[in-house]
């Protein structure tokens, strides 16, 4: 058996630039070797044909035609496990073998020519245009260890595999399915791949192989892994070759990762936005409660506050205390005046714009702030309609996490 380095080990470069360079090729070759030929001599047979046998009868199709159990069968099909066993078997046996596949350093790998035409057309199709020599057909797949082939071929016959080899030549069996069309085992491979099998060392052998073959998904998560851990990867044997023979695939996973910088520097800064319009929502909350019910930390504006009165649950409260303590006995109180009163100013002239029964309505200079809207400009009218509708959808990400609110509305 030939050695092959393991899954998360480092492939040889020699053996990397042979797999990304080229696909893999089979040859029909014009001459068997000289060790394979006395294997394919027509074995001497004792039975003898004669030409005076008669036909056998008809298949009688009529009377398959109604059996409904026939039918029921073939919408849910289960394959016994003895019968995956006999075809197992038939190809480790190689009985009555017509075709033999050639791997590296001359192996061969006795085969039945229509069993392998059923499970791959496209390897069908190369066998049945080599020449026929004493009866057999026979091609090489160079440049794959002959384990990777005998696991390739057994999977054709039987849908079986050792799970040691098939983590060992992952990558060489992903490129035979895809190859010679065979999606259940490519299937099999991009599974194995997603749930695990992916490191460091051989990811970005997985993401070229996975963008040769046809598997989006898997090159996704592995663009994805790259960027994760950037540094480490970079570093790799992998990568090193990967700068060699495809510079273009290094240039894009770059640019990846310049755009995940900006992506997340992006997500980062509408994350504080939204941080910001969700206090401006929970101190138009405490405002209203505030002026409306009154508040254990500031005292209500005009009613007498019961000492059984539970502790306000309002937190905003606590940082609004300052600002109405400051507002309610500053002497400047001119918006232009004191920078702590400017601030308590928008926060009344954004509740009125929220608030939508001025008449009624406790909030001081609510319907003052209604007034003074019609004679402001369209610009500064857009301004304000934009901050109310970011404040307003703020309490979306509120309420799933603390519950229903008091409405502004």
């Amino acid at each position: 058996m030939m050695a092959s380095p393991a899954l998360d080990s480092p492939w040889p470069t020699s053996a990397r630039e042979s797999l990304f360079c080229g696909s893999f090729n089979i040859h029909m070759e014009e001459e068997i070797p000289a060790h394979i030929i006395p294997v394919l001599e027509d074995p001497t047979s004792s039975v003898s044909y004669s030409h005076t046998i008669p036909k056998p009868p008809p298949v009688p199709i009529n009377a398959y035609a109604g059996n409904k159990s026939i039918k029921r069968l073939s919408g849910s099909c289960s394959v016994p496990k003895e019968t995956i066993d006999t075809w197992d078997k038939l190809f480790k046996e190689g009985c009555g073998a017509d075709a033999y596949i050639i791997t590296e350093g001359n192996s061969c790998i006795p085969a039945h020519l229509s069993v392998l035409t059923l499970a791959s057309p496209v390897l069908g199709n190369f066998l049945w245009q080599s020449k026929v020599q004493n009866g057999m057909r026979y091609i090489k797949i160079p440049g794959v260890p002959y384990e990777a082939v005998y696991t390739f071929i057994r999977f054709l016959y039987s849908s079986c595999y050792e799970k040691e080899e098939m983590k060992k030549y992952v990558l060489h069996l992903l490129v035979l399915s895809h190859s010679y069309s065979v999606p259940s085992l490519k299937r099999v491979c991009i599974y194995f791949l997603e749930q695990g099998w992916l490191t460091k060392e051989n990811v970005v052998d997985v993401l070229q192989l996975a963008r040769n073959c046809d598997a989006p998904r898997l090159s996704l998560i592995c663009v994805r892994m790259i960027v994760k851990d950037f540094k480490a990867i970079s570093s790799t044997e992998g990568w090193k070759v990967m700068k060699k023979v495809n510079p273009a695939l290094e240039q894009e996973l770059l640019e990846f990762l310049v755009e995940a910088d900006s992506g997340k520097e992006e997500r980062l800064k509408k994350k504080e936005e939204k941080k910001v319009y969700l206090q401006l929502y929970e101190a138009m909350e405490a405002l209203l409660h505030i002026c409306k019910d009154g508040c254990r930390t500031i005292g209500p504006r005009d009613k007498v506050f019961k000492g059984s009165q539970v502790a306000c649950g309002f937190p905003a409260c606590k940082g609004l205390e300052t600002l109405v303590r400051h507002f309610s006995s500053c002497k400047t109180r001119v918006p232009g005046g004191c920078v702590h009163c400017k601030r308590m100013w928008q926060l009344l002239e954004l509740h009125s714009r929220i608030c939508n029964q001025p008449d009624a309505c406790k909030v001081p200079l609510c319907r003052h702030f209604k007034e003074k809207m019609q004679q402001q400009t369209k610009k500064d009218e857009a301004k304000w309609k934009l901050l109310v509708s970011k404040v307003l959808a703020s309490k979306d990400a509120l309420w799933p996490i603390s519950g229903p609110r008091s409405s502004l509305l």
